[in-house]
């Protein structure tokens, strides 16, 4: 993918990453200190055992054309000009302008071989939507694909072909015991060119460019271009130890800054996609913030550092008040937390059920915690349930209203008096009785029939009984947001 000169949102740019940057292998023997700074002597040898293994993707997706369909102007009736414009737009002779077409689009990456029988590591963004993704392979053949598996929090993806003999692959490295300084090596398919061969240092670790919540990137100054996404950044030894993704470049050239997904963490997503299809990631069900020094301050701590607990999500792992907010998390499962970012990554690594010990900082005093942890797609749906139940509270039905129990969202919502209490009504139908008596959205329902009511089950039931009972009508105590109480008579048609 390609920056612009500003860090731009990951996926803002994701179809210009399609044509991204590749990092491969960089095999070459012992390297002398007196040519450090020209590099090794050759990288033939290392490239030459590689190249087989590095792959160009092609994909084509179907779009349509329909946001490109030309408006027909206004004429007046009766212009010389009619007769053109039918023809133009495909009218005359009462015929309708043509339905909108399809058109297929096609895009290059660049993947690598992780397995002889047909495993591919890619990017998400080179194989998103695409309706076919075939594979071409160094020594000019071609096969088809198939997604086995995508993440794109990571922008890590798994293909699958099927060769008549086995491919050749290449293995993950140790991303982790990686220096800045390092010599590596990309092999990619830059603008379509095919297999390119490019060398550079590690110039950075641990970068964070906004493109998701695990960002943790290697940056190179390896030449990575267009169409090397998905490619392999190798060490000397010829093992991956990183994904070319994207590039900072103010003209869609290498400027020398490319960030490469590291292979520690690559390694865990593969695993997963081939193993199940998807993530499953670790969760730890809080919400955090980072430690600033007032904070740091404020909480006697004498570094700023950790995650900040500000909120726990309702059933989550933490739930049962092991954690609290307030808490600073210095350190999961062994391995410190320095900032806020760097506890989703620790967290969405570990494996789901597993026990760990969180050390936090509270009132001062360090404690450890045990927690079980849940999975974290899991969480995302329970907190997406959650976010949908509070953007549309549940309502029950009753003559013509829907109501629903007066909560502190829709209290303030219809700012309504604190001192109010009842039963809300969320919307009202204008053709039913309750509208014709003037009863509006946001006023409260506090007695049916002398019978206070504090839920909307126990208004639908009253209601109920009422029509057992014979009436005709049914007798409501109304008040309006600022507690002003009045009685109203509706109807039970």
């Amino acid at each position: 993918m390609v920056l612009n000169t500003i860090l731009k949102p990951f996926r803002t740019i994701a179809f210009v990453a399609a044509l991204g940057a590749a990092i491969v292998p960089v095999g070459f023997g012992g390297i002398q200190s007196s040519h450090a700074a020209q590099g090794p002597d050759s990288v033939a040898d290392l490239a030459e055992t590689l190249l087989d293994a590095v792959v160009n993707i092609s994909t084509s997706q179907r779009v349509s054309d329909s946001n490109t369909r030309i408006p027909r102007p206004r004429i007046p009736d009766g212009s010389p000009f009619q007769e053109f414009f039918d023809e133009f737009f495909g009218e005359k002779d009462g015929q309708q302008q043509p339905q909108p077409r399809s058109r297929r689009v096609n895009s290059l990456g660049s993947g690598f071989v992780i397995d002889k029988d047909g495993l591919i590591v890619t990017n998400n963004h080179v194989i998103a939507d695409a309706d076919d993704i075939e594979v071409n392979f160094a020594d000019g053949s071609k096969l088809p694909a198939e997604v086995v598996g995508a993440d794109p929090k990571t922008d890590i993806a798994v293909l699958r072909v099927k060769p008549v003999s086995p491919l050749t692959a290449v293995s993950l490295g140790e991303s982790d015991k990686m220096r800045i300084g390092d010599w590596v090596m990309a092999i990619g398919n830059p603008f379509g060119l095919g297999g390119t061969v490019t060398t550079g240092i590690i110039s950075a670790r641990g970068r964070d460019i906004n493109s998701g919540p695990y960002d943790n990137f290697i940056q190179t100054d390896a030449a990575i271009n267009r169409g090397n996404s998905g490619g392999p950044l190798f060490n000397q030894q010829g093992e991956v130890i990183g994904v070319n993704t994207a590039i900072i470049s103010p003209s869609g050239g290498s400027i020398g800054i490319g960030f490469s997904v590291p292979s520690n963490l690559v390694n865990s997503v593969v695993a997963q996609l081939v193993e199940f299809g998807e993530t499953r990631r670790g969760w730890l069900g809080v919400r955090i913030q980072p430690v600033t020094d007032d904070i740091a301050e404020s909480l006697g701590m004498k570094d700023a550092k950790g995650a900040l607990v500000a909120g726990i999500i309702k059933g989550g792992p933490v739930d049962d008040g092991s954690i609290e907010p307030g808490d600073v998390i210095i350190s999961f499962d062994g391995q410190d937390v320095k900032e806020m970012r760097d506890l989703p990554r620790i967290v969405a690594e570990s494996p789901i059920g597993k026990e760990v010990d969180v050390v936090v900082v509270r009132k001062g005093k360090e404690i450890t915690v045990p927690v079980m942890l849940g999975r974290l797609e899991d969480g995302e749906q329970l907190i997406a349930q959650d976010e949908k139940k509070d953007e549309q509270p549940e309502t029950v039905t009753v003559l013509g209203m829907d109501i629903a129990e007066l909560d502190d969202v829709l209290r303030e919502q219809f700012e309504i008096s604190d001192d109010v209490e009842g039963v809300v009504i969320v919307t009202v139908d204008a053709e039913s009785s309750a509208a014709e008596k003037r009863i509006a959205a946001g006023d409260v329902i506090v007695e049916i029939a002398q019978e206070t009511v504090r839920t909307p089950e126990e208004v639908r039931d009253r209601i109920k009984e009422l029509k057992e009972d014979g009436r005709r009508n049914a007798l409501l105590m109304i008040a309006n947001k600022t507690g002003e109480l009045r009685f109203v008579t509706v109807p039970m048609r």
